[in-house]
Protein backbone atom coordinates (compact mmCIF):
# COMPACT_ATOMS: atom_id res chain seq x y z
CA UNK A 1 0.00 0.00 0.00
CA UNK A 2 1.45 3.53 -0.83
CA UNK A 3 0.75 4.38 2.91
CA UNK A 4 2.37 1.79 4.43
CA UNK A 5 5.72 2.24 1.98
CA UNK A 6 5.54 6.13 3.28
CA UNK A 7 5.54 5.06 6.36
CA UNK A 8 8.53 2.86 6.25
CA UNK A 9 9.89 3.15 2.91
CA UNK A 10 10.67 0.83 -0.01
CA UNK A 11 11.77 -2.55 0.46
CA UNK A 12 13.07 -5.55 -1.59
CA UNK A 13 11.29 -8.44 -2.52
CA UNK A 14 13.14 -10.89 -0.06
CA UNK A 15 12.46 -8.74 3.29
CA UNK A 16 8.87 -7.98 1.64
CA UNK A 17 8.17 -11.95 2.13
CA UNK A 18 10.11 -12.01 5.51
CA UNK A 19 7.49 -8.97 6.63
CA UNK A 20 4.47 -11.22 5.51
CA UNK A 21 5.49 -14.55 6.66
CA UNK A 22 7.01 -13.34 10.16
CA UNK A 23 3.56 -14.43 11.71
CA UNK A 24 4.05 -18.07 10.90
CA UNK A 25 7.08 -18.22 12.63
CA UNK A 26 5.36 -17.72 15.85
CA UNK A 27 2.53 -19.78 14.93
CA UNK A 28 3.76 -22.64 13.14
CA UNK A 29 6.13 -23.21 17.05
CA UNK A 30 3.24 -22.53 19.27
CA UNK A 31 0.64 -24.60 17.32
CA UNK A 32 2.77 -27.27 18.63
CA UNK A 33 1.40 -26.76 22.19
CA UNK A 34 -2.32 -25.92 20.80
CA UNK A 35 -3.20 -29.60 21.32
CA UNK A 36 -2.36 -30.52 24.49
CA UNK A 37 -3.40 -26.65 25.96
CA UNK A 38 -7.25 -27.33 24.22
CA UNK A 39 -6.92 -30.59 26.03
CA UNK A 40 -6.52 -29.75 29.22
CA UNK A 41 -8.53 -26.67 29.35
CA UNK A 42 -10.94 -27.03 27.11
CA UNK A 43 -11.32 -25.82 23.53
CA UNK A 44 -13.10 -22.39 24.01
CA UNK A 45 -11.14 -20.86 26.75
CA UNK A 46 -7.86 -21.31 23.98
CA UNK A 47 -9.96 -19.79 21.72
CA UNK A 48 -10.20 -16.89 24.05
CA UNK A 49 -6.74 -16.91 24.77
CA UNK A 50 -5.03 -17.02 21.76
CA UNK A 51 -7.87 -14.23 20.34
CA UNK A 52 -6.86 -11.86 23.50
CA UNK A 53 -3.22 -12.53 22.22
CA UNK A 54 -4.09 -11.77 18.77
CA UNK A 55 -5.71 -8.89 19.39
CA UNK A 56 -2.65 -7.57 21.29
CA UNK A 57 -0.38 -8.26 18.36
CA UNK A 58 -2.56 -6.26 15.89
CA UNK A 59 -2.81 -3.59 18.47
CA UNK A 60 1.45 -3.34 18.30
CA UNK A 61 0.96 -3.38 14.61
CA UNK A 62 -1.46 -1.10 14.32
CA UNK A 63 0.78 1.69 16.60
CA UNK A 64 3.91 0.81 14.73
CA UNK A 65 6.26 3.60 14.21
CA UNK A 66 9.44 1.24 13.26
CA UNK A 67 8.87 -1.49 10.70
CA UNK A 68 10.99 -3.99 13.94
CA UNK A 69 7.88 -2.82 15.89
CA UNK A 70 5.65 -4.13 13.09
CA UNK A 71 6.79 -7.20 13.12
CA UNK A 72 7.02 -7.75 16.89
CA UNK A 73 3.06 -7.30 16.71
CA UNK A 74 2.93 -9.74 13.65
CA UNK A 75 5.08 -12.37 15.61
CA UNK A 76 2.81 -11.68 18.83
CA UNK A 77 -0.57 -12.46 16.46
CA UNK A 78 1.57 -15.75 15.46
CA UNK A 79 1.49 -17.04 18.81
CA UNK A 80 -1.99 -16.08 19.31
CA UNK A 81 -3.28 -17.68 15.94
CA UNK A 82 -0.93 -20.81 16.73
CA UNK A 83 -3.09 -21.92 19.81
CA UNK A 84 -6.45 -20.75 18.25
CA UNK A 85 -6.58 -21.54 14.60
CA UNK A 86 -6.96 -25.56 14.57
CA UNK A 87 -8.52 -25.40 18.17
CA UNK A 88 -11.73 -23.73 16.25
CA UNK A 89 -12.05 -26.62 13.87
CA UNK A 90 -11.36 -29.00 16.09
CA UNK A 91 -14.08 -27.42 18.50
CA UNK A 92 -17.13 -27.19 15.97
CA UNK A 93 -16.48 -30.97 14.18
CA UNK A 94 -17.06 -31.91 17.88
CA UNK A 95 -20.18 -30.25 18.39
CA UNK A 96 -21.70 -30.72 15.12
CA UNK A 97 -24.28 -33.50 14.21
CA UNK A 98 -22.79 -35.81 11.95
CA UNK A 99 -25.05 -35.05 8.95
CA UNK A 100 -24.29 -31.48 8.99
CA UNK A 101 -20.98 -31.26 10.13
CA UNK A 102 -19.29 -30.59 7.19
CA UNK A 103 -21.39 -27.21 6.51
CA UNK A 104 -21.45 -25.94 10.19
CA UNK A 105 -17.76 -26.99 10.51
CA UNK A 106 -17.04 -24.90 6.94
CA UNK A 107 -18.96 -21.95 8.19
CA UNK A 108 -15.65 -20.42 9.34
CA UNK A 109 -14.03 -20.97 5.92
CA UNK A 110 -17.34 -18.19 5.21
CA UNK A 111 -15.95 -16.02 7.72
CA UNK A 112 -12.36 -16.34 6.78
CA UNK A 113 -13.48 -15.57 2.71
CA UNK A 114 -15.66 -12.78 4.67
CA UNK A 115 -12.38 -11.04 5.88
CA UNK A 116 -10.22 -11.46 2.96
CA UNK A 117 -12.87 -9.21 1.47
CA UNK A 118 -13.11 -6.44 4.09
CA UNK A 119 -9.46 -6.56 4.11
CA UNK A 120 -9.44 -5.67 0.69
CA UNK A 121 -11.63 -2.87 1.00
CA UNK A 122 -10.67 -1.09 3.43
CA UNK A 123 -7.09 -1.11 2.79
CA UNK A 124 -7.97 0.57 -0.04
CA UNK A 125 -8.26 3.55 3.06
CA UNK A 126 -5.23 3.87 5.37
CA UNK A 127 -2.71 0.68 6.39
CA UNK A 128 -3.58 1.01 10.17
CA UNK A 129 -7.17 0.74 10.08
CA UNK A 130 -7.57 -2.73 9.02
CA UNK A 131 -4.89 -3.98 11.57
CA UNK A 132 -6.76 -1.33 14.48
CA UNK A 133 -10.84 -3.29 13.30
CA UNK A 134 -8.46 -6.56 13.36
CA UNK A 135 -7.74 -5.77 17.17
CA UNK A 136 -10.81 -4.93 18.01
CA UNK A 137 -12.89 -7.50 16.41
CA UNK A 138 -10.12 -10.26 17.84
CA UNK A 139 -10.93 -8.84 21.29
CA UNK A 140 -14.57 -9.38 20.85
CA UNK A 141 -14.00 -12.86 19.75
CA UNK A 142 -12.04 -13.13 23.01
CA UNK A 143 -15.10 -12.52 25.37
CA UNK A 144 -17.70 -13.99 22.89
CA UNK A 145 -16.16 -17.68 23.84
CA UNK A 146 -17.68 -17.44 27.26
CA UNK A 147 -20.98 -18.16 25.41
CA UNK A 148 -19.50 -21.07 23.59
CA UNK A 149 -20.38 -24.66 24.63
CA UNK A 150 -17.79 -27.15 25.85
CA UNK A 151 -16.88 -30.00 23.05
CA UNK A 152 -19.36 -33.04 24.79
CA UNK A 153 -16.48 -35.29 23.69
CA UNK A 154 -13.75 -33.31 25.81
CA UNK A 155 -16.57 -33.15 28.85
CA UNK A 156 -16.82 -37.28 28.37
CA UNK A 157 -12.36 -37.39 27.90
CA UNK A 158 -12.88 -35.46 31.65
CA UNK A 159 -15.36 -37.51 32.98
CA UNK A 160 -17.54 -34.43 32.99
CA UNK A 161 -20.91 -37.12 32.13
CA UNK A 162 -24.09 -35.02 33.13
CA UNK A 163 -22.33 -32.18 31.57
CA UNK A 164 -22.06 -33.80 28.33
CA UNK A 165 -25.72 -34.98 28.67
CA UNK A 166 -26.45 -31.17 29.39
CA UNK A 167 -24.32 -29.88 26.53
CA UNK A 168 -25.86 -32.82 23.81
CA UNK A 169 -29.24 -31.93 24.09
CA UNK A 170 -28.48 -28.63 24.07
CA UNK A 171 -26.58 -29.15 20.61
CA UNK A 172 -29.48 -31.17 19.17
CA UNK A 173 -27.33 -34.29 18.36
CA UNK A 174 -29.40 -37.28 17.25
CA UNK A 175 -30.27 -40.13 19.73
CA UNK A 176 -28.18 -42.68 17.79
CA UNK A 177 -24.94 -40.56 17.47
CA UNK A 178 -25.24 -39.83 21.04
CA UNK A 179 -25.47 -43.46 21.44
CA UNK A 180 -22.47 -44.54 19.54
CA UNK A 181 -20.88 -41.32 21.31
CA UNK A 182 -21.43 -42.64 24.87
CA UNK A 183 -20.79 -46.43 23.97
CA UNK A 184 -17.35 -45.48 22.66
CA UNK A 185 -16.41 -42.64 25.09
CA UNK A 186 -13.59 -43.61 27.50
CA UNK A 187 -13.94 -41.97 30.87
CA UNK A 188 -11.03 -40.49 32.97
CA UNK A 189 -8.89 -37.12 32.80
CA UNK A 190 -6.80 -37.66 29.65
CA UNK A 191 -4.51 -34.64 30.45
CA UNK A 192 -4.18 -33.93 34.21
CA UNK A 193 -5.07 -30.04 34.84
CA UNK A 194 -2.42 -30.65 37.96
CA UNK A 195 0.44 -31.03 36.02
CA UNK A 196 3.32 -28.32 35.63
CA UNK A 197 4.18 -26.83 32.66
CA UNK A 198 7.42 -28.42 31.93
CA UNK A 199 5.43 -31.83 32.63
CA UNK A 200 2.40 -30.86 30.12
CA UNK A 201 5.71 -30.03 27.46
CA UNK A 202 6.74 -33.51 28.38
CA UNK A 203 2.94 -34.94 28.01
CA UNK A 204 2.50 -32.62 24.73
CA UNK A 205 5.47 -34.69 23.07
CA UNK A 206 4.05 -38.27 24.45
CA UNK A 207 1.16 -36.76 22.87
CA UNK A 208 3.29 -36.44 19.60
CA UNK A 209 4.51 -39.92 19.68
CA UNK A 210 0.88 -41.50 20.32
CA UNK A 211 0.10 -39.13 16.95
CA UNK A 212 2.79 -41.74 15.64
CA UNK A 213 2.08 -45.21 17.02
CA UNK A 214 1.30 -47.50 14.68
CA UNK A 215 -2.56 -47.56 14.73
CA UNK A 216 -2.63 -43.80 13.75
CA UNK A 217 0.71 -42.85 12.25
CA UNK A 218 -0.64 -43.17 8.95
CA UNK A 219 -3.39 -40.79 9.30
CA UNK A 220 -1.01 -38.46 11.02
CA UNK A 221 1.43 -38.37 8.01
CA UNK A 222 -1.32 -37.96 5.42
CA UNK A 223 -3.38 -34.96 7.86
CA UNK A 224 0.17 -33.52 7.17
CA UNK A 225 0.69 -33.92 4.24
CA UNK A 226 -2.57 -32.64 2.71
CA UNK A 227 -2.68 -29.70 5.03
CA UNK A 228 1.37 -28.95 3.82
CA UNK A 229 -0.17 -29.13 -0.10
CA UNK A 230 -2.84 -27.04 0.96
CA UNK A 231 -0.56 -24.17 1.06
CA UNK A 232 1.53 -25.61 -1.80
CA UNK A 233 -1.12 -25.50 -4.62
CA UNK A 234 -0.61 -21.41 -4.16
CA UNK A 235 -3.44 -20.17 -2.01
CA UNK A 236 -1.67 -17.66 -0.16
CA UNK A 237 0.68 -17.06 -2.89
CA UNK A 238 -2.26 -15.67 -4.73
CA UNK A 239 -4.47 -14.17 -1.63
CA UNK A 240 -0.66 -12.34 -0.03
CA UNK A 241 0.78 -11.19 -3.64
CA UNK A 242 -2.44 -11.06 -5.54
CA UNK A 243 -1.80 -7.38 -6.60
CA UNK A 244 1.67 -8.07 -8.00
CA UNK A 245 0.48 -10.90 -9.76
CA UNK A 246 -2.62 -8.88 -12.06
CA UNK A 247 0.09 -6.07 -12.34
CA UNK A 248 2.39 -8.70 -14.08
CA UNK A 249 -0.63 -9.64 -16.40
CA UNK A 250 -0.89 -6.51 -17.26
CA UNK A 251 -3.03 -3.89 -14.78
CA UNK A 252 -0.04 -1.66 -14.69
CA UNK A 253 -1.26 0.82 -11.53
CA UNK A 254 -1.99 0.17 -8.60
CA UNK A 255 -5.16 0.88 -7.63
CA UNK A 256 -6.50 -1.22 -10.67
CA UNK A 257 -4.53 -4.19 -9.51
CA UNK A 258 -5.45 -3.88 -5.87
CA UNK A 259 -9.40 -3.45 -6.94
CA UNK A 260 -8.57 -6.42 -8.99
CA UNK A 261 -7.46 -8.86 -6.09
CA UNK A 262 -10.60 -7.36 -4.05
CA UNK A 263 -12.83 -8.22 -6.46
CA UNK A 264 -11.03 -11.94 -6.65
CA UNK A 265 -11.85 -12.06 -3.07
CA UNK A 266 -15.01 -11.51 -3.60
CA UNK A 267 -15.53 -13.96 -6.09
CA UNK A 268 -14.35 -16.62 -3.47
CA UNK A 269 -16.56 -15.16 -0.85
CA UNK A 270 -19.76 -15.60 -3.18
CA UNK A 271 -18.55 -19.35 -4.44
CA UNK A 272 -17.99 -19.98 -0.52
CA UNK A 273 -21.50 -19.81 0.53
CA UNK A 274 -23.04 -22.45 -1.79
CA UNK A 275 -20.18 -24.70 -1.46
CA UNK A 276 -20.17 -24.70 2.37
CA UNK A 277 -24.02 -25.51 2.09
CA UNK A 278 -23.34 -28.11 -0.34
CA UNK A 279 -20.34 -29.58 0.93
CA UNK A 280 -22.10 -32.55 2.65
CA UNK A 281 -23.77 -33.58 -0.46
CA UNK A 282 -20.83 -34.54 -2.68
CA UNK A 283 -18.05 -35.75 -0.10
CA UNK A 284 -14.71 -35.66 0.55
CA UNK A 285 -13.44 -37.54 -1.65
CA UNK A 286 -14.69 -35.75 -4.71
CA UNK A 287 -14.09 -32.72 -3.41
CA UNK A 288 -10.43 -33.50 -3.21
CA UNK A 289 -9.94 -35.10 -6.42
CA UNK A 290 -12.69 -32.73 -9.03
CA UNK A 291 -10.69 -29.57 -6.90
CA UNK A 292 -7.20 -31.23 -7.55
CA UNK A 293 -7.38 -31.45 -10.61
CA UNK A 294 -8.93 -28.17 -11.86
CA UNK A 295 -6.81 -26.18 -10.42
CA UNK A 296 -3.73 -28.19 -11.87
CA UNK A 297 -4.87 -27.41 -14.57
CA UNK A 298 -5.89 -23.97 -14.46
CA UNK A 299 -2.39 -23.11 -12.99
CA UNK A 300 -0.18 -25.04 -15.82
CA UNK A 301 -2.46 -23.10 -18.24
CA UNK A 302 -0.95 -20.00 -16.50
CA UNK A 303 2.54 -20.76 -16.17
CA UNK A 304 2.40 -22.68 -19.91
CA UNK A 305 1.00 -18.80 -21.55
CA UNK A 306 3.95 -17.17 -19.73
CA UNK A 307 6.40 -19.26 -20.32
CA UNK A 308 5.55 -19.52 -24.10
CA UNK A 309 6.30 -15.50 -23.93
CA UNK A 310 2.75 -15.11 -25.21
CA UNK A 311 1.53 -12.78 -21.86
CA UNK A 312 2.01 -9.36 -23.04
CA UNK A 313 1.29 -6.57 -20.27
CA UNK A 314 0.14 -4.44 -23.35
CA UNK A 315 -1.58 -6.36 -25.39
CA UNK A 316 -3.05 -9.57 -26.62
CA UNK A 317 -5.90 -12.30 -25.35
CA UNK A 318 -3.34 -14.09 -23.02
CA UNK A 319 -2.96 -11.63 -20.68
CA UNK A 320 -6.86 -11.59 -19.97
CA UNK A 321 -6.60 -15.76 -19.89
CA UNK A 322 -4.72 -15.17 -17.18
CA UNK A 323 -6.53 -13.04 -15.42
CA UNK A 324 -9.70 -15.00 -15.70
CA UNK A 325 -7.60 -18.02 -14.76
CA UNK A 326 -6.34 -16.50 -11.51
CA UNK A 327 -10.37 -15.71 -10.53
CA UNK A 328 -11.69 -19.52 -11.86
CA UNK A 329 -8.79 -20.76 -9.81
CA UNK A 330 -9.91 -19.20 -6.60
CA UNK A 331 -13.27 -20.01 -7.03
CA UNK A 332 -12.68 -24.05 -7.78
CA UNK A 333 -10.33 -23.81 -4.51
CA UNK A 334 -12.73 -22.15 -2.44
CA UNK A 335 -15.89 -24.35 -3.21
CA UNK A 336 -13.01 -27.72 -2.89
CA UNK A 337 -10.04 -28.03 -1.30
CA UNK A 338 -10.65 -24.66 1.00
CA UNK A 339 -13.31 -26.64 2.61
CA UNK A 340 -12.66 -30.30 2.01
CA UNK A 341 -8.97 -30.59 3.43
CA UNK A 342 -9.32 -29.73 6.87
CA UNK A 343 -12.47 -31.45 7.26
CA UNK A 344 -11.00 -34.46 6.33
CA UNK A 345 -8.37 -34.39 8.12
CA UNK A 346 -10.20 -33.86 11.22
CA UNK A 347 -12.78 -36.21 11.14
CA UNK A 348 -9.70 -39.08 9.81
CA UNK A 349 -8.38 -38.67 13.16
CA UNK A 350 -9.13 -40.52 16.62
CA UNK A 351 -10.35 -39.28 19.57
CA UNK A 352 -7.08 -39.22 21.62
CA UNK A 353 -4.95 -37.87 19.08
CA UNK A 354 -7.14 -35.58 17.41
CA UNK A 355 -5.92 -31.97 19.25
CA UNK A 356 -1.92 -33.53 18.87
CA UNK A 357 -2.65 -34.62 15.46
CA UNK A 358 -4.50 -31.42 14.62
CA UNK A 359 -1.44 -29.76 15.47
CA UNK A 360 0.73 -30.95 14.13
CA UNK A 361 -1.23 -30.95 10.97
CA UNK A 362 -1.23 -27.18 11.63
CA UNK A 363 2.25 -26.43 11.84
CA UNK A 364 2.86 -28.29 8.72
CA UNK A 365 0.50 -26.03 7.22
CA UNK A 366 2.29 -23.14 8.28
CA UNK A 367 5.51 -24.58 7.64
CA UNK A 368 4.39 -24.84 4.21
CA UNK A 369 2.38 -21.06 4.22
CA UNK A 370 5.78 -19.98 5.70
CA UNK A 371 8.11 -20.62 1.99
CA UNK A 372 5.50 -20.20 -0.06
CA UNK A 373 4.87 -16.37 1.42
CA UNK A 374 9.01 -16.19 1.95
CA UNK A 375 9.48 -17.79 -1.41
CA UNK A 376 6.80 -16.24 -3.89
CA UNK A 377 7.78 -12.58 -3.99
CA UNK A 378 11.33 -13.64 -5.01
CA UNK A 379 9.72 -16.46 -6.76
CA UNK A 380 7.68 -14.02 -9.06
CA UNK A 381 10.48 -11.60 -9.44
CA UNK A 382 13.23 -14.08 -11.15
CA UNK A 383 10.88 -16.13 -12.97
CA UNK A 384 7.32 -15.22 -14.52
CA UNK A 385 6.13 -19.31 -15.20
CA UNK A 386 8.33 -20.60 -12.21
CA UNK A 387 5.84 -20.04 -9.55
CA UNK A 388 2.44 -21.53 -11.46
CA UNK A 389 4.50 -24.80 -12.95
CA UNK A 390 5.41 -25.40 -9.15
CA UNK A 391 2.06 -24.86 -7.57
CA UNK A 392 0.62 -26.74 -10.72
CA UNK A 393 2.32 -30.01 -9.67
CA UNK A 394 2.60 -29.88 -6.50
CA UNK A 395 -1.36 -30.12 -6.60
CA UNK A 396 -1.42 -32.80 -8.83
CA UNK A 397 0.95 -34.66 -6.88
CA UNK A 398 -1.54 -34.19 -3.73
CA UNK A 399 -4.48 -35.07 -6.02
CA UNK A 400 -2.72 -38.52 -7.17
CA UNK A 401 -2.37 -39.02 -3.25
CA UNK A 402 -6.13 -38.32 -2.10
CA UNK A 403 -6.78 -41.16 -4.94
CA UNK A 404 -5.14 -43.61 -3.05
CA UNK A 405 -5.57 -42.96 0.17
CA UNK A 406 -8.49 -41.16 1.01
CA UNK A 407 -11.55 -42.78 2.57
CA UNK A 408 -15.13 -40.97 2.28
CA UNK A 409 -16.13 -39.92 5.86
CA UNK A 410 -19.11 -37.38 5.28
CA UNK A 411 -22.31 -38.24 6.74
CA UNK A 412 -20.71 -40.24 9.51
CA UNK A 413 -20.44 -39.62 13.30
CA UNK A 414 -16.69 -39.61 14.35
CA UNK A 415 -16.96 -42.65 16.55
CA UNK A 416 -18.05 -44.83 13.19
CA UNK A 417 -15.13 -42.94 11.54
CA UNK A 418 -12.48 -43.89 13.93
CA UNK A 419 -14.38 -47.68 14.07
CA UNK A 420 -14.14 -47.85 10.13
CA UNK A 421 -9.98 -46.73 9.76
CA UNK A 422 -9.69 -49.53 12.81
CA UNK A 423 -11.91 -52.16 10.76
CA UNK A 424 -9.55 -51.36 7.21
CA UNK A 425 -6.34 -51.59 9.25
CA UNK A 426 -7.47 -55.02 10.46
CA UNK A 427 -8.72 -55.85 7.32
CA UNK A 428 -4.97 -55.00 5.54
CA UNK A 429 -3.24 -57.03 8.12
CA UNK A 430 -5.70 -60.21 7.74
CA UNK A 431 -4.72 -59.59 3.81
CA UNK A 432 -1.00 -59.54 4.75
CA UNK A 433 -1.09 -62.02 6.94
CA UNK A 434 -2.67 -64.38 4.24
CA UNK A 435 -0.24 -63.56 1.74
CA UNK A 436 2.62 -64.46 4.13
CA UNK A 437 0.89 -67.66 4.89
CA UNK A 438 0.39 -68.42 1.13
CA UNK A 439 4.30 -67.53 0.47
CA UNK A 440 5.06 -69.87 3.30
CA UNK A 441 2.68 -73.02 1.58
CA UNK A 442 4.23 -72.22 -2.03
CA UNK A 443 7.90 -72.55 -0.68
CA UNK A 444 6.92 -75.38 1.66
CA UNK A 445 5.59 -77.20 -1.55
CA UNK A 446 8.59 -76.65 -3.67
CA UNK A 447 11.25 -77.96 -1.35
CA UNK A 448 8.82 -80.84 -0.93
Amino acid sequence: MPSFVQSFGSFSATLHGVIVSSILVAGMLVSLLGGILADRYGRPRMIALGSLIFGIGAAVETTSVTLAMFIIGRLIKGVGEGIFLMTVYVLVAEISPAKRRGTVTNITQIMISSGIVSGYLICSLSWRLPLALQATVALINAAACSLVPQSPRWLLMKGLTEQARHTIAQLGIAAEEQEELFRQAVAGIEHSPDLSFFDSVKETLHGFKDAFAAPVRGRTIFGCFILAMQQYSGIDGLLYYAPTIFRQAGLRSTQASFFASGISALVMLIITVPATLMCDMWGRTTSSLVGGSLTFFLMLLIGSLYAAGKVDAHHGVARWVVIVSVYLWACVFSATWALGLRMYLIESLPRKTRSSGASLAQASNWLANYTVALTTPVFLASSSFGAYYFFAFMTLFCTIMCAFFMIETKGHSLEYIEQRFTDRQSNAKSILRRRRLGGQNFALRNVQ
